[in-house]
């Protein structure tokens, strides 16, 4: 966690010096104000409304994110442009020190428990911490996929259920600083049978990550599950289509060959598909969700 001392509070006349050197790097609380009318005719009266935002900089670009009721940053993210945060933003150091921070320190700690009992097979320990965690945010993405592992790993499809709905409704829970949670909850949802959930999942993580070979080949492997072998090799045909030399995507071909689980009307995209490994052109590996279980 960020100590209180990298608070991005510097004042408006501060920030503009250091925006027009270099961009500063800017950590802390703000807030901003809107004046609302209230009532009608000759009750009408303005009231001001003040939002918290937490805000952060990274390289160039700055983002805000609005403050839950338990003080920590939940909700959607905005990119905002330096303009913007000197006009219509002011600091709130103070509030950030004794009151932000504390929440998202608790916040933190709670998530890290909750991890380290998770990692030790403690489930019921490890669920007690992410509730706890989701009590202070209930959108926090790590608390979430603890949580739903910890079903999923007593077999708890009902309370999984909860917890994907939740998950598939969050574009952060697909970014790559999660990909390692993403990942084992679709392994999870997998190997616990809940195939549509797992589809699901991962045609969601698609629409938010379309060029990943290895999201395609996932959803093979759930589609396979399913015994729907046609989208299963499109999807594999994907993946070789974005990474051809794509290794776990061709021994998955091979193997469905090996099995004669081809449809005999796909046999020559197969082929093709595998013929054109032999010849490997340079290019990049999207790999941010290689499955690596059964």
């Amino acid at each position: 966690m960020p100590s209180p001392n990298t608070q991005g509070s510097q004042t408006k006349e501060a920030l503009t010096a250091d925006a027009a050197s270099q961009a500063p790097e800017i950590h802390g609380v703000f807030s901003s104000q809107e004046v609302r009318k209230v009532g009608t005719g000759t009750t009408t009266r303005k009231s001001v409304h003040k939002t918290f935002w937490f805000v952060e900089q990274h390289g160039s670009e700055i983002v805000c994110q609005p403050l839950n009721t338990n003080y920590v940053p939940s909700g959607p993210k905005r990119s905002i442009t330096m303009d913007e945060l000197l006009s219509k933003f002011a600091p709130e150091p103070e509030f950030y020190q004794n009151s932000v921070f504390p929440k998202m320190q608790e916040l933190y700690t709670t998530v890290q428990r909750g991890d380290e009992h998770l990692q030790k097979g403690e489930n019921f320990s490890a669920e007690h911490e992410y509730n706890t965690a989701l009590k202070i945010d209930c959108d926090n993405v790590r608390a979430n996929f603890g949580i739903g592992l910890t079903y999923l790993e007593r077999g708890d499809t009902s309370k999984a259920q909860n917890i994907f709905d939740r998950l598939v409704k969050l574009d952060s829970a697909f970014e790559d600083e999660h990909k390692h949670l993403f990942n084992e909850f679709g392994i999870q949802l997998r190997k616990n049978k809940m195939t549509a959930q797992a589809i699901a999942y991962y045609t969601r993580a698609l629409e938010l990550t379309q060029n990943d070979e290895n999201l395609y080949m996932n959803l093979a492997r759930a589609y396979l599950e399913n015994n729907d072998m046609h989208p299963c090799i499109d999807n594999l045909l994907k993946a070789l289509e974005l990474a051809p030399q794509h290794l776990p995507s061709l021994k998955f071909l091979v193997w469905l060959l090996q099995k004669k689980l081809v449809p005999q009307e796909r046999l020559a995209d197969v082929n093709t598909a595998i013929s054109h490994a032999q010849n490997p052109k340079p290019q990049d590996s999207g790999s941010t969700a290689q499955e690596t279980g059964e």
